[in-house]
């Protein structure tokens, strides 16, 4: 118990020795070098997102001193977006950096390990995966395909997506196209709509010239680095459709097995860095880039009517019925998460929200 209170209050300063000390190559003596690939689901250089994964990359070769070398490829410059999960898995690249959901064709119970509608927020979904058996349930999804998992990254509650019409009742939502990956795009499935499942970089095109009618990112941050306010009118909030997704880090098994014990804690322990990180650069950057989009004219920021919001939940709980239906493993999560979720709501009433209420 020492040993653990001592790591806990050397891990602040030992991260960020890593993040600014210059790697010594000459101290490697005989230690083996691991060179390495990482594949991403992100466009090149993307804010939040991208730059997380090259956050993470550089912790883990600095931590390692260089003990480990990370090539990082965007979407696209080694393997398609889309794409990622398989090359980690067969081994043609050793790390991948996503979202879960993406793989929902392997497993649909990844889609819990992305987000999971009206679910839990980011301070929630993390005491879950790191105190509550997540972890050791996502792990169990993955181990068939030679991966092993990681959180390395969170968006927080994200926006609820850039509209080319208002939203004001359920049949509204009769025949629009959307870009609406996941749970939450069966749920717009069941309520008339087309959930279409795009990589960030065609996103703007897809909605300027009406492919798509409507588009979801993330937030405020990103959707202001993708132009979408100049694609669309009404920009709605709450993210019901994602209010904590995880970013993963991805690793080929056998890739992590061959390393020593002391570069294995290198990798988890960095990824728990990039995943404090992620999420406290979109609290500062989202909140400044929301001032921009309330002073642009021509853009109305609008809240979806209850009316909206119960109708989406009704969906969402339909397709997670079933899904958990037909479905053991997914069962077998939804229980934990759901059980998890309920157990915490009660603390968060009285403290997170009663806090911001006041």
């Amino acid at each position: 118990m020492k040993r653990r209170k001592i790591l806990q209050l050397a891990l602040p300063s030992a991260l960020a020795a890593c993040q600014l000390d210059p790697i010594d190559t000459a101290s490697h003596n005989n230690q083996d070098i691991f060179r390495w690939k990482m594949a991403t689901t992100w466009p090149p250089n993307f804010p939040g997102l991208g730059s997380g994964a090259r956050q993470l990359v550089d912790y883990i070769e600095r931590c390692s001193n260089g003990r480990i070398q990370i090539d990082l490829y965007s979407a696209g410059e080694l393997v398609p977006a889309f794409e990622v999960f398989d090359a980690v898995s067969q081994g043609a690249v050793e790390m991948g950096h996503s979202g879960a959901y993406y793989w929902r064709g392997k497993s649909e119970a990844v889609q819990f390990f992305s987000s999971v509608p009206f679910g839990m927020n980011a301070h929630g979904v993390n005491s879950w995966i790191y105190y509550g058996g997540g972890l050791d349930l996502w792990r169990e999804v993955y181990a068939p395909f030679g991966v092993i998992p990681f959180p390395a990254g969170n968006s927080g509650v994200q926006m609820g997506g850039w509209y080319n019409k208002k939203i004001e009742r359920m049949e509204d939502f009769q025949g629009l196209k959307m870009r609406l990956p996941g749970i939450a795009g069966e749920a717009l499935r069941l309520a008339g709509g087309i959930p279409v499942t795009l990589p960030g970089a065609e996103l703007f095109t897809a909605l300027s010239t009406g492919t798509l009618d409507a588009v979801e990112w993330v937030g405020p941050y990103n959707d202001l680095a993708f132009g979408l306010h100049q694609a669309a009118q009404y920009y709605y909030y709450p993210g019901w459709h994602e209010p904590g997704p995880i970013m993963e880090c991805i690793v080929n098994e056998n890739a992590f097995n061959s390393l020593p014990d002391d570069l294995r804690a290198i990798v988890r322990v960095t990824c728990q860095a990039a995943n404090l990180d992620m999420i406290s650069e979109y609290n500062a950057r989202n909140a400044r880039a929301l001032s921009q989009i309330r002073q642009m004219e021509g853009i109305e920021i609008v809240k979806f009517p209850k009316e909206v919001l119960t109708g989406l939940k009704e969906r969402t709980n339909q397709v997670i019925a079933e899904m958990t239906a037909r479905d053991p493993l997914s069962a077998k999560i939804w229980s934990s998460y759901n059980v998890f979720m309920s157990k915490s709501q009660p603390w968060f009433e009285v403290s997170e929200l009663a806090y911001l209420n006041l």
